[in-house]
This record gives structure tokens, sequence and C-alpha cells, in this order.
């Protein structure tokens, strides 16, 4: 089953306990920076009087996985998108195609690499939650398989429509992501790109690749039909020419002719 993480904003309290597990989980440097960069995964940050976290969405079709062109992002049955850095080539590609701006990359490194939160694959595989989740106070961060926390997350709603805005954020934005999340404000105000299609965005990329092949025949057939105009041309003149100029033995007979009469007409006559 596929696993996640269920953020409610109305219960965390800013204390910063999961920035700095995900530090000592993964081996980041500190300080834990305000905003998400290559050595610091998530940070929670302020807006409209709501406590948001930043982190990696784990996307349930990731475009970063899409795109890559080395398979450096995978995404696993679990649901962690994992990162090879042994394959990367530095190419960036996944760091414009996230709809969340999350991978970034290390600008300050002679071999720079990206960093995002990796949903503590380690843990997960072994069975356990996330750091994250586990350094939670609060209970904020919820781990479990991602078909129990829409359901809490349905309930909690339900529950509690006063506190909390009718919608999950996650459940369908770019087809599903394995982090979901709740909150009193609407989430148009918190920092998330807006609108968010609700279908997964690697069908974009698919769409627009799958024309590349028709594309390379028209301007193959394109190409080809302007090469046999142009040879065509340079047939007609070159023929054209072998007519109006007469050829080797011809030019010989007649410069033989010319000199012929010019030597009999010095010739005296008796």
């Amino acid at each position: 089953m596929s696993v996640g993480l269920l953020f409610d904003a109305t219960r965390c309290i800013a204390c910063g306990a999961c920035s700095a597990a995900c530090k000592e989980q993964n081996n980041l440097p500190l300080p834990i920076e305000p905003t998400l960069t290559a050595y610091t995964w998530t940070v929670v940050r302020e807006r409209q009087g709501v406590n948001i976290r930043s982190l990696c969405m784990h996307c349930l079709e990731p475009t970063c996985v899409s795109v890559c062109p080395v398979g450096a992002l995978v995404k696993t049955a679990r649901g962690p998108v994992v990162y090879d850095a042994a394959k990367c080539i530095g190419c960036r590609y996944c760091i414009m195609a996230c709809p969340f701006g999350v991978p970034k990359y290390q600008w300050d490194r002679a071999i720079p690499i990206v960093g995002k939160c990796i949903l503590c694959r380690e843990r997960v595989e072994a069975g356990m939650p996330t750091a994250c989740a586990s350094a939670c106070p609060t209970g904020a961060t919820l781990f479990g398989e991602r078909e129990a926390l829409v359901r809490e997350a349905r309930s909690r709603i339900h529950g509690r429509p006063d506190l909390y805005v009718d919608h999950i954020f996650g459940l369908e934005e770019v087809g599903g992501t394995s982090v979901l999340m709740l909150s009193s404000a609407p989430f148009e105000g918190l920092g998330f790109k807006n609108p968010l299609p609700k279908h997964p965005l690697p069908m974009l990329t698919w769409q627009a690749l799958s024309k590349i092949p028709d594309l390379v025949l028209m301007a193959g057939v394109l190409l080809y039909g302007i090469h046999w105009i142009t040879a065509r041309r340079e047939y007609v003149r070159a023929v054209a020419a072998r007519e109006v100029s007469p050829g080797p033995a011809a030019a010989l007979s007649g410069w033989l002719r010319s000199v012929w009469r010019r030597l009999s007409g010095r010739v005296e006559r008796p």
C-alpha cells in the first residue's frame, strides 16, 4: 500500500521539530533555513495566520520523474519520490517542472546535486513513520497509508466544518499527492500555485512528446522536397549549358578550321 503524510495546519505550532528531525535523519547541515533549499528539505512558514509546511508533495504521477532524462528520480511503490545523485547530470529539468517549486540545487558546490525530501525512504521501507511525523509534538503531521489518511482528513472536516476549509489539498491536485493537507484558510492564499490542474502533469509532457514523430516525419518530407527541387534545378541548368556550349570535339574542329583559314590567306597563289 502507498503511504504518505497528512499535515493539519490547525494543529501546527511552528516549533520546528519536523525541520530539525529531517536534518538529523538525512545528515543535512545546520542551520534550518527559512525557505526550502538543497540543505533544508522542510520548513514551516506562517501565511494568513496559518502555519503551513513546505516539503516535497510526492506526487502520485510526478512531473520531475517524467522529465528526468537519466532516471535520477523515481516514484517508489510505497510512495516516496527518491533521488539518485549518482545518476544526476545536473540538467535541472526537475526544478523547472515541479509544480510546487520543491527541488533545489546546490549552487555552492563544485559538483552540485539536487536536494529535496525523500519521505524517509529507508524508514518507510523498514515499516517506520517518517522522522518528521515521529518528532511532531502535536500530531500536526500524521504518517500512514494514503487511503487511511484521506478517510481521517474527511472525518476531521465533517466533524469540525467551522474549523476546516472543505478541501483536502493533494487529494486531486496534479493527479493527487502522497502528502495531504488540511487548513482553516483557503489554500490559494498559502503560497501554492493557483490554480493547479487536477490531471497529472506528466500527461502534458506525453502530449508534447507524442507529437514529435509526426513533426519529424513532416520535417523530413519538407526537407527532401526542398532538396529534390534544388537538385532538379541544377540538373536542368547543366543540361541546358551542354546544349548551348559546343562539345570538346566540336570546339577542336572549329579551332582547326579557323587556323587553316588564317594560314590559307597567307599562301601566295601562282
